[in-house]
């Protein structure tokens, strides 16, 4: 099922029906500002290891990432020491994963893991629902074919290949797929785990 959503004039009914997807445990697919991406609400286990499952990722080793809304909400969910705060509101509109020390709030799935990837929404769609929903967004990127791209930026194509394994997927219009630039922020100096751009 696909539900077409504008973000600069959205459709309430259908944003809530969203938001009420999330709520009750679903995985959906969303836009995000690097093309798109399997979500959940972050807080609830069995969601998380949904798209794990989908993703066929192991939790026990495999960085988990949570899409907030600004600083405000990511500080309920890591601890953000001085340093990294000031580095994170100097990078803000930028295309980062900022790797941070999970917080005691986050559902068990993550208590295996001492760090959590934090994003920053900088999609509108996004921060609508990350907002509408008042938690974080477990979030990950659809599998990439570097000879179909497209299969993880246009909503139509996706919901032609993904829809039967979510409960929906959000149009918010072409989203050209992106790697967002990954730094660890628990060392010392910061290390950039991954540097982002175009993958093709």
């Amino acid at each position: 099922m696909i539900i077409k959503i504008y973000p600069d004039n959205p459709n309430r009914r259908e944003l809530d029906r969203a938001v009420s997807a999330l709520r009750d445990g679903k995985v959906i697919i969303y836009p995000t500002e690097v093309g798109y991406a399997y979500g959940c609400d972050a807080l609830q286990s069995r969601s998380v290891e949904h798209i794990c499952e989908l993703k066929g990722l192991d939790p026990k080793r495999k960085s988990l990432s949570i899409m907030c809304t600004d600083m405000s909400m990511a500080a309920d969910y890591c601890r953000i020491d001085n340093e990294a705060f000031r580095y994170i509101k100097d990078h803000l509109a930028q295309k980062y994963t900022f790797v941070l020390p999970a917080g005691s709030s986050l559902p068990k799935v993550f208590k295996n893991r001492k760090e959590v990837g934090i994003r920053l929404a900088l999609h509108p769609l996004t921060k609508l629902l990350a907002e509408s929903l008042g938690s974080p967004l477990l979030t990950s990127s659809l599998p990439l074919d570097v000879d179909t791209p497209e299969y993880a930026s246009d909503p139509e194509l996706i919901e032609e290949r993904y829809g039967l394994t979510v409960e929906m997927v959000l149009d918010g219009g072409i989203v050209p797929f992106e790697l967002t630039t990954v730094v660890d922020c628990t060392t010392d100096p910061y290390t950039i785990l991954r540097e982002g751009g175009s993958p093709l």
